[in-house]
């Protein structure tokens, strides 16, 4: 039997930011309306979807599947930071989300922000 996260509960916020930030990294706030890349042990507020002309599309809601670093989280509740490398990975100082699905074979993560 086959199954899809993809389209639960979606929200999708357009911020301010630089061109530099790649699409399917977490992100942070950096000042009014405005997001970064996040640093290593960042927390994180979304997803960037896209990022051009100096706005992202970021995912706040929803399902994304995003890399991890480190030793492989466990599906369930599970504290994450990022990594600083585009990815997460299990940090005690990270925010708790429910991860559903765990790919050690890809190295990704797939949880609801």
């Amino acid at each position: 039997m086959a199954y899809s996260f993809e389209g639960f509960n979606e929200g999708v916020l357009t911020f301010l930011c630089d061109d530099n930030i790649p699409s399917g990294a977490p992100v942070k706030m950096s000042g009014s309306e405005t997001v970064e890349a996040c640093g290593s042990g960042d927390c994180f507020c979304g997803v960037a979807l896209t990022c051009r002309n100096g706005s992202a599309g970021v995912a706040v809601l929803g399902a994304v599947t995003l890399p991890y670093s480190g030793t492989a989280p466990s599906a369930g509740y599970v504290k994450l930071a990022a990594d600083g490398e585009g990815g997460v990975t299990a940090s005690d100082s990270g925010r708790e989300y429910l991860a559903l699905a765990v790919d050690t074979a890809a190295g990704a993560v797939t949880i609801i922000l």
